[in-house]
């Protein structure tokens, strides 16, 4: 996936940030961090550590909606996350830097080669979350726990020559991003590697079919 900041210099990335009027927020591990993101049209920039978006459903579980890294993107133009319905949690000590979509398209700014590279950038992100949200909607018609996985798995390997997937969660929290049960999960987990269609080693999932 694209990030932000690709090709653009560490001099002219701190000239771009001067330029688009950014704010940035020190956060500890382990905290919700949703009030800088409340305003409308507002792109949250991880500059460092990581960070998770939770849904809150109504019996009140966390359903994982994405993680995002250094240079990721996260804001209310991708995700209603004003809604009190979703958190923000870091998963490490971070440092999140806010910016005002409206400064994104002031006109005035066009001469400058290195912000054309960022909101070229910006398009392709917005682009792969798109996909990865279409992509999310497909894994979640799925009628069972068993075409759920195979689906995701397929997915982490498609248009690639290798057979294994490494999992960006936990298990538990792969549970929680398929909104299935965590133990019907790995009972399904175990049958498929039993079918020798799988085979798991920690985090790691070499597809056998």
């Amino acid at each position: 996936m694209a990030k932000l900041f690709d090709d653009i210099s560490l001099t002219n990335k701190g000239k771009l940030l001067k330029l688009l009027q950014t704010h940035t927020f020190t956060f500890k591990s382990g905290k919700t961090i949703l009030a800088p993101m409340k305003g409308e049209n507002i792109i949250g920039i991880v500059s460092e550590g990581s960070v998770m978006i939770v849904q809150n459903n109504y019996n009140g579980e966390k359903i994982i909606i994405e993680k995002a890294g250094k240079d990721d993107i996260l804001g209310t133009m991708f995700l209603p996350i004003a809604n009190d319905d979703y958190d923000i949690i870091t998963l490490e000590d971070s440092k999140i830097t806010i910016i005002d979509f409206e400064n994104i398209v002031n006109n005035s700014f066009y001469h400058y080669s290195y912000y054309h590279r960022f909101v070229s950038n910006l398009l392709l992100i917005v682009y792969d979350k798109l996909k990865e949200k279409n992509e999310r909607i497909h894994l979640l018609s799925q009628k069972t726990i068993r075409n759920k996985l195979l689906e995701y798995f397929k997915l982490k390997t498609e248009n690639r020559i290798t057979k294994n997937v490494y999992l960006p969660y936990t298990y538990t929290e792969l549970a929680n991003y398929l909104g299935v049960d965590r133990s019907a999960m790995y009972r399904e987990l175990k049958h498929l590697q039993e079918e020798n269609l799988i085979e798991i080693k920690n985090k790691k999932i070499t597809l056998k079919y």
